[in-house]
C-alpha cells in the first residue's frame, strides 16, 4: 500500500502563525506514490465514496469483474457507468465538477452530450469500436462543459461483464492539459 505521512505545523519554532505542510515518504515502502488527491484531506474520501457506490452496482447487475484494483492504480476526477446502449446509469459526484451537468442530467443520456465541433471523429471511432469489442479503451478527447467551454479529457473506458457478457462500460476521466 502507498502512504505518504504528512504533518500540518500550525506554528513554527519562532512562535508565528505560518502554516506549514510537510511531506516525507515513509522511508520502508518500496512502491512509488503515483498519485495524491490533495482534495480528498478536505472533501472527505472521495474514493471510499465511489467504492461504496460501485459495491451497490455490482451486486444490482452482478459483475464479476474485480474494479478496486482499476480504482485504486489510476487517477481519476469523474466516473461514469453507462450500459451496453451507451446511456449512462451512474456518474459519480466529481462529474458535476468537471462538466457543469447534475447527475439527474446526464442519467438515461449518451455521453456524447458532452461533446462537440472539435471532437475528434477518429477518437470517437476508437471508442466505439474498443466498446463493440469489449475491449479497454485508453485515449484523450474534447469536450464540452455545461457552459459551452471545452477542456481535454483523458477517458480510460473498462467492460464490466456478468457470468456470461459485458453489461456496462466504467469509464475513468480526468481534465488533462
Amino acid at each position: 500500500m502507498k502512504c505518504l505521512d504528512l504533518f500540518l505545523s500550525s506554528l513554527n519554532e519562532g512562535g508565528n502563525s505560518n502554516s506549514e505542510l510537510i511531506i516525507k515518504p515513509v522511508s520502508h515502502q518500496k512502491e512509488m506514490l503515483l498519485s495524491w488527491g490533495i482534495q480528498d484531506l478536505f472533501e472527505g474520501n472521495t474514493l471510499t465514496k465511489d467504492l461504496y457506490k460501485i459495491q451497490e452496482l455490482i451486486k444490482k447487475y452482478d459483475w464479476e469483474s474485480d474494479i478496486a484494483p482499476i480504482l485504486h492504480k489510476n487517477y481519476y476526477q469523474t466516473l461514469v457507468v453507462t450500459n451496453t446502449d451507451k446511456k449512462i446509469v451512474w456518474v459519480n459526484d466529481g462529474f458535476k465538477k468537471m462538466t457543469g451537468y447534475d447527475r439527474e442530467f446526464a442519467i438515461d443520456k449518451t455521453p456524447s452530450f458532452l461533446q462537440g465541433r472539435k471532437t475528434s471523429e477518429v477518437v470517437k471511432k476508437k471508442i466505439r469500436e474498443n466498446i463493440l469489442a469489449n475491449k479497454p479503451f485508453k485515449g484523450t478527447v474534447i469536450n464540452y462543459r455545461k457552459d459551452k467551454m471545452t477542456y481535454k479529457c483523458e477517458l480510460k473506458i473498462f467492460p464490466l461483464f456478468s457470468k456470461t457478457k459485458a453489461t456496462h462500460f466504467l469509464a475513468l476521466e480526468r481534465e488533462v492539459v
